[in-house]
């Protein structure tokens, strides 16, 4: 079940691979049509963890509800999930040879605040992460005077920059904890 309002989208889903794609692609939409164009991959790649860690860990089962919202120049990804368990972010070894476990330690690196707490009217928790919000600058409005005697010449496009498009790092490495936050 989709549920959308202006600044607030829900999905209501079983956390299964298949369902995985479709709810990045709901994301990436939703972002699309906020004109935060920039925010997508990094937006994605934190559902992605985040529902893959209820696919792995949540128990009794994979029901859980994915809540992206845009308000104060900030947009807050959330997973609720009914495993009331909280997430530990592990510190990747020295040699780096683990197959699982980074998934927390991405969300961080690619968001500027994440968290985890226990719902507080049903069992369960919610796992968030959150993005500054800069929109895609609109083109510049420009007159355009044509002369009949000079040729046309298109006026120069406006190069486009994100403002919180950051890469992600070779190797995550961050020690910072998690919190509790909007969610």
């Amino acid at each position: 079940m989709i549920s959308h309002a202006r600044r607030h989208c829900v999905v209501e889903l079983q956390a299964l691979p298949v369902r995985i794609g479709q709810i990045r692609r709901i994301i990436s939409a939703q972002l699309r049509h906020w004109q935060l164009d920039p925010l997508i991959d990094r937006a994605a790649l934190g559902v992605t963890e985040l529902l893959s860690n209820v696919h792995r860990h949540a128990q009794p089962d994979k029901v859980c509800r994915v809540e992206i919202e845009l308000r104060l120049g900030r947009v807050t990804v959330s997973v609720h999930d009914s495993d009331p368990r909280l997430p530990v972010r592990h510190e990747p070894s020295a040699e780096g040879l683990e197959t699982s476990g980074r998934g927390l330690a991405l969300v961080e690196a690619v968001s500027e605040a994440w968290g985890a707490r226990h719902l507080e009217d049903a069992p369960g928790k919610v796992v968030w992460f959150s993005l500054r919000a800069a929109p895609v600058p609109a083109a510049p409005a420009t007159a355009v005077h044509i002369d009949a005697k000079k040729p046309v010449r298109e006026p120069a496009r406006p190069v486009l920059t994100a403002v919180d498009a950051r890469p992600l790092p070779a190797a995550v490495s961050v020690s910072a904890s998690a919190g509790t936050g909007p969610g």
